[in-house]
């Protein structure tokens, strides 16, 4: 294992941090959670209240379905048709019920942010702090000076606030290969003053023994005993110093508080692919995160980075299990996060989300291409959770969100399938005897069900005092919304093929591998778009051609959603990787984010870095 420059014992507490896990539940209220933030019983209220709305409209949609079948007698293909709704419907509607709840809690209730967060109360606490944090960046074979600047940043911004001597950083290396771990040792040492000097610490590990999961709890184990919290951060995370100090202080103020997840959004992008859908993801995340934090509540999930975690009760609380049988389903486990969450919240602590924006970011994919294999990494380590929907001790919340995180993938596959079926009976002429109406009807209400949350979210920007400016006006606006709107639609059908199509392969036992990823903009050849698109390309056109020579051009519009995603899949790719495209879009300030009209000090800083070393 290779160490460079290793903190100073003298930084160290001199009282063991385990003491912290002695800190008794709070008996004297009973129907309090853990942290005391909330009443139990409110929450079970909310949930309930959640489950009546998703169950209410999955039957009134079920009924709408089944009625229109019933009309022509059911076929086999009404019946592949309702299961796969069955499967992927739920998913959608509870999208929508998120969005909607979290709309009526931002602009329709008084106080709604302090109903659903109120461990936000302690963020603007002042006064000396009793803690030490650790910053932990995980890397592995990405571009280390890229990843570096980011930390120094994040260095000079707490130092910035008269609290930097209460924080360390790691940089947590799992890098595989030789030309890029001496780049990381030569930028360390070049960079070693800006990440904090003595209180800077470069490790690799010789073995990428249980995946980055694996990697921070070797850090924790050796490494982190001496630290009251850590922050786990991706190589492209940036968080500013005021966002990490507030998450110190509302941790401090709530000691049974084991996990606190900030709402990380996307970087400025100079991709159009990244530009388009970290826009979309922006102005609909709010309301969709308000929602689900309101019932979720002291179960709240974890996304892996930009959290701040109690240390010791994650060491002794969260290691993970490690599966029988071989990869890609047994052994250690890949998608370690959501795990974890339900670990914390089985030992007594809760996991807690803010659901506001303070300045903590990532970067998204750059192509169409490498966020398909970023989304292959997840939906493999998911599908490893069937093993963990029986473990002990969980709370339903948690087991539910683990649950839900395999099923989320079996999504596309199932749309994919009914999508099949209803073609297959415009083929055969199948479905003659449904009501044409009821049939259009259908299509019509499950379209507007997935754009809801899209839609409450542009809403909620609008309803903002000052929040279409920060997004460059109204014009640049309602044109982001329109373009991410057909980008979506666009590509859904091509990542939904592509994971039925891994889905497939992994029952085969085929798997990805885990690797590092592109975070920067790059042009990307027709031939590589072509190599990894054909099958949509190929089997959009085949559905294509079959419906209009077997069913006719009035059969069409059924099936065009799906189609032309599938059939453009890839000048789509080509196109929205394009640099030229993007340089166009960052100039004209199409779907750009609010750190792009305003820029923050810590994006200023870390885009005042030259681009190579």
């Amino acid at each position: 294992m290779n160490q460079i420059a290793r903190p100073t014992q003298s930084r160290v507490t001199a009282q063991p941090i385990e003491l912290a896990e002695l800190l008794p539940e709070r008996a004297e209220e009973p129907h309090l959670t853990p942290a005391g933030l909330q009443d139990s019983r409110d929450l079970a209220r909310r949930r309930a209240t959640v489950l009546a709305l998703n169950l209410a409209t999955l039957a009134a949609l079920c009924w709408v379905l089944a009625k229109a079948f019933s009309m022509g007698g059911w076929s086999p293909s009404d019946i592949v048709i309702f299961v796969c709704f069955l499967i992927g419907a739920p998913w959608t509607v509870m999208g929508m019920w998120n969005a909607v709840i979290g709309i009526w809690l931002l602009h329709g209730r008084r106080n709604g942010l302090r109903k659903v967060a109120p461990h936000l109360d302690a963020m603007d606490n002042v006064g000396a702090l009793t803690t030490r944090t650790a910053l932990a960046m995980t890397v592995r074979n990405e571009d280390p000076l890229r990843s570096f600047e980011r930390l120094a940043q994040m260095r000079a911004g707490l130092d910035a606030t008269g609290y930097g001597a209460h924080f360390d950083v790691f940089i947590l290396s799992d890098t595989s290969e030789p030309e890029i771990a001496a780049e990381e040792e030569r930028q360390f040492a070049k960079m070693r003053k800006a990440l904090g000097g003595v209180r800077a610490t470069y490790r690799r590990r010789d073995k990428n023994i249980g995946f980055k999961a694996g990697n921070v709890r070797d850090f924790l184990l050796k490494h982190g005993r001496g630290y009251d919290l850590y922050l786990p951060l991706d190589s492209d995370s940036l968080m500013s110093g005021q966002a990490i100090l507030k998450m110190v202080r509302i941790m401090e103020a709530h000691p049974r508080i084991g996990i606190l997840q900030s709402l990380a959004v996307g970087s400025v992008a100079t991709s159009a692919f990244a530009r388009i859908f970290q826009f979309g993801m922006r102005h609909g995340m709010r309301s969709f995160t308000m929602g689900a934090t309101w019932w979720q509540g002291d179960c709240g999930p974890y996304w892996g980075h930009n959290a701040l975690i109690r240390a010791a009760a994650f060491r002794r609380h969260c290691r993970l299990p490690i599966l029988p049988g071989k990869p890609p389903h047994g052994g250690h486990i890949l998608s370690h996060d959501q795990v974890e969450a339900a670990l914390m919240r089985r030992a007594g602590y809760e996991v807690r989300v803010m659901p506001i924006e303070t300045e903590s970011y990532e970067d998204n994919p750059p192509t169409l291409m490498d966020f398909t294999k970023r989304d292959l990494r997840w939906c493999q380590g998911n599908m490893q959770y069937f093993p963990l929907l029986g473990m002990r001790g969980l709370r339903p919340t948690s087991r539910f969100q683990i649950f839900q995180a395999i099923m989320m993938y079996f999504g596309a596959p199932a749309w994919m399938l009914m999508t099949l079926a209803a073609a297959s009976m415009l083929v055969t002429q199948a479905g003659a005897g449904i009501d044409l109406a009821f049939g259009i009807a259908m299509f019509f209400i499950m379209f507007a069900v997935s754009l809801i949350p899209k839609l409450m979210g542009l809403l909620d920007i609008a309803l903002t005092p000052g929040g279409v400016a920060r997004y460059g006006g109204p014009v640049r606006f309602a044109a982001g919304g329109v373009i991410e709107t057909i980008f979506s639609i666009l590509m859904a059908p091509v990542v939904a093929f592509r994971v039925t199509q891994f889905l497939i392969g992994l029952a085969f036992g085929k798997s990805i591998m885990w690797t590092g990823q592109n975070r920067d903009a790059y042009s990307l050849s027709w031939s590589d778009a072509w190599r990894g698109l054909w099958p949509q390309a190929l089997f959009g056109k085949a559905l294509f051609v079959a419906i209009l020579m077997l069913a006719g051009s009035a059969t069409l519009p059924w099936a065009m959603p799906m189609i032309t995603g599938l059939c453009f899949a890839v000048p789509f790719a080509v196109l929205t990787a394009d640099p030229r495209f993007g340089a166009w879009a960052q100039r004209v300030g199409l779907c750009a984010v609010p750190e792009e009209v305003s820029p923050p000090a810590a994006h200023v800083a870390v885009d005042a870095q030259p681009a190579s070393a």
